[in-house]
């Protein structure tokens, strides 16, 4: 099973490389595979590229659904 996640644009650099923020942590991708990419611009990544373009609203959806899956494996009482 593949795991690819939303993360938000937030740097261009030389060479189709990009800076992504997700949750606060920032990680550089590749953006060879997608064209037209703009900072601000929400992506699905996936082992360090960038699959696609994605738009705001479905980018929260997703991040929603991560967010309420995360909260129903804590265990009851737990601290974040």
């Amino acid at each position: 099973m593949c795991l690819a996640i939303p993360a938000k644009v937030v740097e261009l650099r030389d060479g189709d490389m990009a800076v992504v923020e997700l949750g606060g942590v920032r990680k550089e991708v590749s953006l060879a595979l997608v064209d037209g990419v703009v900072e601000g611009d929400y992506v699905i990544i996936h082992v360090g590229y960038a699959l696609t373009r994605l738009d705001q609203e479905e980018a929260a959806k997703t991040l929603a659904l991560f967010a309420e899956m995360e909260q129903a494996l804590e265990p009851s009482g737990s601290p974040a």
